[in-house]
């Protein structure tokens, strides 16, 4: 799956997580200036990334993540070292129920 896709997919996450318009979140967006996340959401995102993408990122990692581009480089490294393409499902709609699946 190509760039463009992780974008979309961890796009629909932060729109989910914050309800922000799509607009707003592209990878130039910063997690804290741009989409004003505070550290609670910021660990639903990195919780329903992890579900959604099947990587694990770590708490120390996680708070180095500053952009979207950032966070979309990093599971693109994740999912390159554990020999893995990103899963082609959708993203789950609510980060309750259908969230909770890690990919094969």
């Amino acid at each position: 799956m190509a760039r463009q896709d992780i974008v979309r997919e961890l796009s629909a996450i932060l729109q989910d997580v914050t309800d922000t318009p799509a607009e707003r979140v592209g990878e130039s967006a910063a997690f804290v200036a741009d989409l004003e996340l505070d550290s609670l959401r910021m660990v639903q995102v990195v919780v329903a990334a992890e579900d959604r993408f099947g990587v694990t990122i770590s708490d120390e990692d996680a708070w180095e993540l500053r952009t979207v581009a950032e966070a979309v480089t990093y599971i693109e490294r994740a999912l390159r070292s554990a020999g893995r393409d990103v899963p082609s499902a959708p993203a789950a709609p609510g980060l309750g129920a259908g969230a909770g699946g890690r990919g094969a």
